[in-house]
């Protein structure tokens, strides 16, 4: 099954999970917000997706809105308390599928190829 993670109000995620839906996908949901991630899977996480800089959504309000010195971590440990404390940075939603694939973000054209619709 495949499994979304992100917020219950974020718009975007609320559209893949529509369209995971419209396609008859079968999908878990998770709140990352109200079931926060152990640091090892945000670890795995940032390096499968790139590294942390391509986990964080900065033109988030949340990102702008932290003081300069949270905005440039300097190892591990500070980006994983960084996002214990403010789970909302993540890019999302952050996708993984029973084959252990995992992307993030959504676009119809990116879901059509990540789940071979319309091929």
């Amino acid at each position: 099954m495949t499994t979304l993670y992100g917020l219950n109000n974020c718009d975007t995620c609320k559209k893949a999970r529509k369209w995971l839906d419209r396609f008859g996908i079968a999908h878990a949901f998770v709140d990352y917000r109200d079931n926060r991630q152990a640091p090892e899977t945000l670890v795995e996480w940032k390096d499968r997706l790139g590294g942390w800089e391509a986990m964080i959504n900065k033109s988030s309000t949340t990102w702008r809105q932290l003081p300069e010195n949270r905005k440039s971590p300097g190892s591990d440990a500070e980006w994983k308390l960084l996002l214990k404390e403010y789970p909302q940075l993540i890019r999302r939603p952050v996708v993984i599928t029973d084959d252990g694939a995992i992307t993030q973000g959504f676009s119809d054209n990116g879901f059509k190829l990540r789940f071979g619709i319309g091929k």
